[in-house]
């Protein structure tokens, strides 16, 4: 019996295998992949036809019933999910959301190997110890959300926009605001008068026409300026971008408007980024520019905290009150 309880354990973790293997190479917009969905239909029938003989030998509910065990209704739940999704097949109906449950399927390996599901189950067992860690991460976020939004709400709106000097002029071809590269993939943040940040709109750079920068002014129109233009030296092109001379809030925030410190929710979005390690430091040149060189430090600070503090919490979620 021990014999072939162990052949039938095996021939669960074969098909679990063989299972992983269709859905890596599954691709929905292909429909010529007969042999991989021959296998699938075969793996859901074998499946199915384990989940009856089990309800069969065990019966169904009860304590000892076949639902009484938690693995157990999650394989008697990834069936009928994919009974429903063979019943709905071809009744032009999305399907993407109930095949999004064919990621379960691998885990009904750890019902077959004891192991793995005591493993499992007391990492499970310490979700309830993580409180106090969410709680810290929680009034980590809080705190420093709170600090962004009253140090730099709407301030990563700014942009140089053109100043009253120009409006007599046809300046049309040119964008409402300083835009580097004519895109929004690296924007021109500037800080208004009554802020300390690293960026105005006078370090704004020179205009370039085939390579060579324009010195030129709108008003400068003096006949020599013309002998320059026909000697090629680069002076007789007018500097339009000298007239992105007014600071002011626009409408996009960095990003397609992810990024921005407006309200505590894209507080936390931003703060999120930041202790992943990833493009933090966009983030901070992007309020250092628009605001003060100081900014740097609530960003040094938030890492440290972040990093190490709840680092510590999760090591040992006990320790804390």
């Amino acid at each position: 019996v021990c014999h072939e309880y162990r052949r039938w354990t095996f021939s669960n973790i074969l098909a679990i295998l063989l299972n992983c293997v269709t859905l890596g190479m599954f691709q929905p917009c292909d429909d010529t992949h007969f042999l991989l969905q021959a296998l699938d239909d075969g793996i859901f029938v074998f499946f199915a036809g384990e989940m009856l003989v089990k309800m069969v030998a065990l019966g169904i509910i009860g304590h000892n019933g076949y639902l009484g065990d938690t693995w157990n209704r999650l394989d008697f739940f990834i069936v009928i999910v994919g009974m429903l999704e063979y019943s709905l097949d071809g009744h032009n109906i999305s399907l993407s959301a109930i095949r999004t449950v064919r990621v379960l399927r691998p885990l009904r390996a750890i019902n077959r190997v004891p192991s793995m599901r005591i493993l499992v189950t007391l990492l499970l067992d310490t979700l309830p110890m993580l409180g106090n860690v969410l709680a810290l991460c929680f009034f980590v976020f809080f705190i420093f959300g709170i600090v962004g939004v009253q140090l730099w709400a709407g301030l990563l709106r700014n942009r140089c926009f053109m100043g009253e000097d120009v409006k007599t002029y046809n300046v049309s071809f040119l964008s409402v605001y300083y835009r580097p590269g004519g895109t929004e993939d690296h924007p021109f943040i500037c800080s208004a008068e009554r802020d300390n940040g690293m960026l105005r709109c006078a370090d704004v750079p020179r205009r370039r026409v085939a390579g060579t920068s324009c010195f030129l002014a709108a008003e400068d129109t003096r006949p020599e300026r013309a002998a320059a233009a026909a000697a090629g030296d680069g002076t007789s092109c007018v500097n339009w971008y000298q007239y992105y001379n007014e600071c002011r809030a626009g409408e996009l925030n960095p990003h397609k408007g992810a990024i921005n410190f407006d309200n505590i929710g894209y507080a936390w979005i931003a703060i999120f980024q930041v202790i992943t390690l990833e493009g933090w430091v966009d983030i901070m040149y992007y309020v250092m520019d628009a605001h003060s060189f100081y900014n740097f430090i609530y960003f040094i600070f938030l890492i440290i905290v972040r990093t190490h503090t709840d680092m510590r919490a999760a090591a040992c979620p006990g320790c804390w009150p």
